[in-house]
């Protein structure tokens, strides 16, 4: 899901409600992994087929990581790989300087998973964050694939890595079980606390939001949680901040538009949507759609680029598991809605390519 945003002095969340925003003149601008795409990724690491592509910053560079990733034909399977991009800017043609590699140079698995269905069928990170010289993933350890965008996990938790991605080790103590509402997450660094935006196993819950500090990240009895009205130390008072369905998502803060960004997957409309707030915990705009099924079948995970929510230009991943199962780069335009426009359904936006 995204990067950790540290904001200035001069960009507060506290502001007043802002108008809610859209994205339009959406574009796909090129595939990122896979055969097809100027990466290379098939030749250069055997990565022929994967997808997510959520983002974060380490050490001045930015990293992307994806799930479950193949060679030729299926084959070759890993349950996660990591890429160190050449430039963190999308403008400049996002180009892959290179991935985590095995001793047989092609992408290895970082987050090792058992592989056995009904126990640990895969480990998959749902998004990562730096933490100086440490690099942090949470994953969620998926026991069982379900049908129609169901899945169960048996637990989630935090990994972290201190040779930059080299090598990951699992925390003994950051483990949440299943059930906790934070499966997956979508990290937020603010004010010196890091925001965890969580949702539950699959893509039929809500979106909730917890934080901690830094310095205990680690620890599951530090973090606080959104009641609706205060932080709590329960994650069982946790309510919503935006109300089901969600699935994979980013945040971002936009500072031409003073407001938060909020993307996922809303399985039931079959589409990428868009909500704004001018706070983290809320009130959030009505969901707009972004991107159609329609247009852009199997769609899903759309990740924002943390660089480039500066203007109205907006760069995210999306991946899509049909007719090709690989992460693609999307572009789009920020814009506040018109009054008329923001009290009526949404509507799924023409794409002004494929």
């Amino acid at each position: 899901m995204i990067d950790v945003v540290a904001l200035s002095a001069d960009q507060q969340v506290d502001a007043p409600e802002a108008a809610p925003l859209t994205i339009v003149d959406l574009d796909t601008v090129r595939q990122l992994t896979g055969a097809a795409s100027p990466n290379a990724t098939d030749r250069r690491w055997n990565v022929h087929g994967t997808d997510l592509g959520h983002m974060f910053r380490h050490k001045d560079d930015l990293y992307m990581v994806f799930g479950d990733t193949y060679g030729p034909d299926g084959g070759d399977w890993r349950s996660n790989t990591i890429a160190r991009m050449a430039d963190p800017d999308p403008a400049g043609g996002f180009a892959i300087a290179n991935m985590i590699e095995g001793a047989d140079g092609t992408a290895k698995e970082v987050i090792r998973s058992a592989k056995i269905p009904g126990v640990e069928w895969t480990v998959i990170p749902t998004n990562g964050v730096s933490l100086g010289e440490r690099m942090v993933l949470h994953y969620m350890s998926v026991r069982m694939w379900g049908a129609d965008d169901k899945w169960y996990v048996r637990r989630s938790g935090l990994a972290y890595s201190d040779d930059d991605g080299q090598n990951w080790t699992r925390s003994d103590t950051a483990v949440w079980p299943a059930g906790s509402g934070f499966e997956q997450v979508a990290y937020v660094k603010h004010d010196d606390m890091i925001y965890i935006f969580g949702i539950p196993q699959g893509r039929f819950g809500g979106v909730r939001l917890g934080r901690v500090v830094p310095q205990d990240v680690f620890d599951p009895g530090a973090y606080t949680y959104w009641d609706g009205q205060r932080w709590s130390t329960d994650i069982r008072a946790a309510r919503d901040v935006v109300a089901a369905p969600a699935g994979e998502l980013s945040v971002a803060w936009n500072a031409q538009h003073r407001a938060w960004l909020m993307m996922y997957l809303d399985p039931v409309k079959r589409a990428i949507v868009l909500r704004s707030a001018a706070s983290l915990t809320g009130p959030w705009s009505d969901p707009q759609v972004v991107a159609h099924a329609d247009s852009y079948p199997g769609l899903y995970a759309p990740y924002i680029v943390p660089t480039s929510a500066a203007d109205d230009a907006i760069y995210f991943t999306m991946s899509r598991w049909k007719p090709v199962y690989n992460v693609f780069l999307m572009k789009g335009r920020v814009q506040a809605l018109a009054a008329d426009r923001a009290e009526a359904e949404p509507v799924a936006l023409e794409p002004s390519g494929d």
